[in-house]
């Protein structure tokens, strides 16, 4: 059984939050995320045009950023960039690499 710390712990209640701010107000989510650029200019015309379009883009992003951050911990890195995130943050999983470290 692996040992958690309490930074786990609060990261995960810090992913849920940004969930839920992702169903809630996606701009906000991904400003949050990818900080102001294109991935947030591309939600804030996907959220005003339909609304949900702007939420699973949101989605996409949260998933993307949370996946990278894990294999960057682990040691792994991912091989190529993901389509349609243009933040280098979340691509890179809002962090160096363990061996840069």
């Amino acid at each position: 059984m692996a040992i958690r710390n309490r930074g786990d712990k609060m990261n995960g209640a810090a992913g849920i939050l940004v969930a839920l701010l992702s169903l809630l107000f996606p701009p906000f989510s991904v400003f949050i995320l990818a900080g102001c650029g294109p991935d947030l200019l591309i939600n804030i015309l996907l959220t005003l045009w339909i609304w949900f379009p702007g939420v699973i883009h949101a989605l996409y992003l949260l998933t993307v950023y949370y996946d990278r951050r894990n294999k960057y911990k682990v040691g792994v890195r991912p091989v190529k960039r993901m389509p349609f995130i243009f933040s280098d943050k979340v691509q890179s999983g809002s962090g160096t690499p363990i061996w840069r470290r």
